[in-house]
Parts: structure tokens; C-alpha cells; sequence
């Protein structure tokens, strides 16, 4: 008797009718649905640090205006709604609040300034074309956002966020913009690279909850269009007047997934680019 009381000869059958059954399942690799080697893997590689004694850099390469927020002053938002503000009035506001201070990167020009002064009696000719509301900082109310055209082929955008009755700008940058576009909760703009034909940049703003502002989390240069081709057409921008912004619209039916595409659309490159761009 073997173990558990099971007869040694019994055992021995069981054992050799396991093994049979365990040569028939693995089966030869001819066919029989047994396991079949996928080849060689290729080892794992990790990254390899270039240089590393190399000093860290002080001083970032390019200034986006990353955390640049500032309280917009005299501008009221009833109910933190900012559909209840003139984002003309918002954006001369702002202007005129910087001119005792240093110039910054991006600044109106005096240009632009006297179009932005003129609105009321030349609409035609305001700088500040239709907003835009949607909610990027995630706190379930829109967020402002503002274009703004300049000469030069450049473009102003900036975000405003209402909170404790008022509006406080998180995001401001100026570019040859070729499209501003929404996507979920980012903000994903396109421009021009006058050195690279056939090229553009594209950088995805997203808002960051430390910093309380929206910040360049993703940018990449990306092929658009054959060398050689001619510029992208793209339609005229679409203008403002100062009036005040009208209601939101009712919200969409259960089940329809309102628009969240959005897009301004500058003039189409006709010149040079002006110093400062990018390459």
C-alpha cells in the first residue's frame, strides 16, 4: 500500500496515464493548439543619461509666461459667471492697468491699444474677436477666453477665471497663431514656424492646480503639408463689438454631447516674420 492508502501498482498507473495526458496536451507544435515560441525578446533597454556631470540650466530657454496670473482690475463678474462680462471692456481694463508698469511679453501694442479704445465707434476694426466659454480648470463654470489680433501676423490668447466676484487671468501668450482649438480641457494652439516650410508648432495649455494657472504641458513640432506647397488657407477672423456678451445658450438635450471644438482663425501668412518669432 502507498501512501493514503492507494496501492503502489494503482499509483503507478495513475502516474503514467498523467504523463500521457500531459504529452498529449503540450502536443509536438504541429498543430494541436499546444504552445508555440514567439521568437527571441529583445532585452530591455533603459535610458542612458548623456553628460551628467552637465550643470542644470538656471534659466528656462523660452518664456511661455508660464504662471503670469493677475486679478483683471475694476472688472465685476456677478456670480463668478463669465458670461456676464465685456471681454472688450475686460481686456482695455487690463491694458490700461499695465501702462505704469514694464512692457510685458504680451503687451498690446500702441496700435493695437488705440483699435482696442475705438471699439465703440468702429467695431469693424476692434482687435477683439468673438469669445469663447468653456471649462478648463475643471471647477464646473467656463472659463473665459479671449483672441485678440495684432499686426504683424500676431496673435494674442489669453484665459480669464472668475472667482471671489471678479476675474483673474490664468493664461496669456502671444504667437503667429494659426488655430486655437479645444480638446477636453485643453487648450491646444497651432503656429507658424517661419524657418521649418511644411512645419508648425503645436502647444497643448492645460490647467495646472498647484501653480492656479494653465501651463505649456505638451509642445511638438509637427509636419503639416508637403515642401514646397503654398501656405494653409484659412478663413477671415470673426469680430466682436463691445456690446455686452449675451446669456449662455440653453444646455443641450440629455444624450447630445454639446460642441466642444473651438477654434480662431487669424489671417493666413501673406509676409515675413516679424523678430521675435520662432524659428
Amino acid at each position: 500500500m502507498g501512501p493514503r492508502g492507494v496501492p503502489i501498482a494503482a499509483t503507478g498507473v495513475l502516474c503514467a496515464l498523467g504523463l500521457a495526458v500531459a504529452l498529449t496536451g503540450c502536443g509536438d507544435g504541429s498543430g494541436g493548439g499546444g504552445l508555440k515560441s514567439a521568437g527571441t525578446t529583445p532585452p530591455a533597454v533603459g535610458p542612458a543619461r548623456l553628460w551628467p556631470d552637465l550643470p542644470p540650466a538656471t534659466n528656462p530657454p523660452i518664456d511661455y509666461g508660464e504662471s503670469d496670473t493677475g486679478r483683471v482690475p475694476g472688472v465685476k463678474a456677478p456670480g463668478d459667471d463669465v458670461h456676464a462680462v465685456d471681454p472688450v471692456a475686460v481686456v482695455r481694463a487690463e491694458e490700461h492697468a499695465r501702462t505704469a508698469a514694464p512692457a510685458a511679453p504680451d503687451a498690446l501694442d500702441a496700435r493695437t491699444l488705440r483699435a482696442l479704445d475705438a471699439c465703440g465707434s468702429a467695431p469693424a476694426a476692434c482687435p477683439v474677436l468673438r469669445p469663447y466659454y468653456h471649462d478648463l480648470s475643471g471647477n464646473g463654470r467656463d472659463e473665459l477666453i479671449v483672441g485678440i489680433r495684432m499686426p504683424d501676423q500676431q496673435f494674442g490668447v489669453r484665459v480669464y477665471l472668475a472667482e471671489n466676484g471678479g476675474l483673474t487671468r490664468i493664461m496669456s501668450t502671444v504667437d503667429q497663431v494659426v488655430s486655437v482649438e479645444i480638446a477636453g480641457r485643453d487648450l491646444i494652439m497651432r503656429s507658424s514656424s517661419a524657418g521649418i516650410p511644411g512645419y508648425e508648432y503645436r502647444t497643448a495649455w492645460t490647467w495646472d492646480e498647484q501653480q492656479q494657472s494653465m501651463l505649456p504641458t505638451r509642445d511638438e513640432i509637427v509636419r503639416v503639408k508637403p515642401p514646397g506647397t503654398g501656405p494653409s488657407t484659412v478663413p477671415a477672423p470673426r469680430l466682436v463689438s463691445p456690446a455686452p456678451t449675451p446669456p449662455p445658450a440653453p444646455a443641450p438635450p440629455p444624450g447630445v454631447a454639446p460642441d466642444a471644438q473651438a477654434a480662431f482663425a487669424p489671417p493666413p501668412p501673406s509676409a515675413p516674420a516679424p523678430a521675435g518669432s520662432r524659428p
